[in-house]
């Protein structure tokens, strides 16, 4: 998957818009700046959220982290492929690292969220 045609929230989360549904997971960004990855928490398929509500925890060994809706919407489907083994996280961030699923409540909040660019400059800032 190539990331500058997604969409990325300044909490780190990037945004793939399939149809309806958004494909959620984290940048690569983010996962360098945490290092070693140990645990990764997902949320219940069927949840409701709403953008900013947090809907997972990352924990590295340096921090925990929490993840949030980039998007509103229903969670479809997460990735409980990380629960047993969190190296596609770091190895492949935009593809099989992928954490959520959700269907989309308002397909134009997607559009509100950073390009790939705008992104890149806001990581280059902290």
């Amino acid at each position: 998957m190539n990331p500058s045609e997604f969409k990325f929230a300044k909490t780190h989360e990037w945004v793939s818009v399939q149809g309806s549904v958004a494909v959620i997971g984290i940048s690569d960004f983010a996962v360098k700046e945490l290092t070693d990855v140990v645990h990764l928490e997902l949320p219940s398929v069927g949840k409701v959220v709403a953008v900013g509500n947090e809907v997972g925890e990352i924990e590295s060994v340096k921090a925990v982290s929490e993840i949030y809706a980039p998007v509103s919407g229903t969670i479809t489907e997460v990735n409980s492929a990380l629960q047993d083994d969190l190296s596609p996280l770091s190895d492949d961030p935009f593809g099989a690292g992928w954490i959520l699923k959700i269907e989309l409540a308002n397909p134009g909040e997607a559009e509100q969220l950073l390009s790939y660019a705008e992104y890149q400059k806001e990581c280059q800032s902290h």
